[in-house]
């Protein structure tokens, strides 16, 4: 299951891809003071998620995914 899609072009510059993560992490932040437990476990794990997805696993330009390119070998 893909809760975002990094292919989509809202999420080609880094800085929109940053503030997305550093939401999550002021969100996380917040329910970290304010004392719920399980907010913050939802929100923490949602940080860790969309700076994998969108900053470490974010595919550079000129990379090709697995899944863009052709079966076959290319003939």
């Amino acid at each position: 299951m893909q809760i975002i899609d990094p292919k989509h072009p809202f999420y080609r510059p880094l800085w929109v891809r940053l503030l997305v993560v550093a939401i999550c992490a002021v969100w996380f932040v917040v329910e970290l003071v304010i004392g719920s437990p399980f907010f913050m476990v939802i929100m923490g794990a949602l940080t860790v998620y969309t700076a994998w997805v969108l900053v470490i696993r974010f595919p550079r330009d000129g990379e090709a995914s697995a899944a863009d390119k052709p079966a076959g070998g290319g003939e």
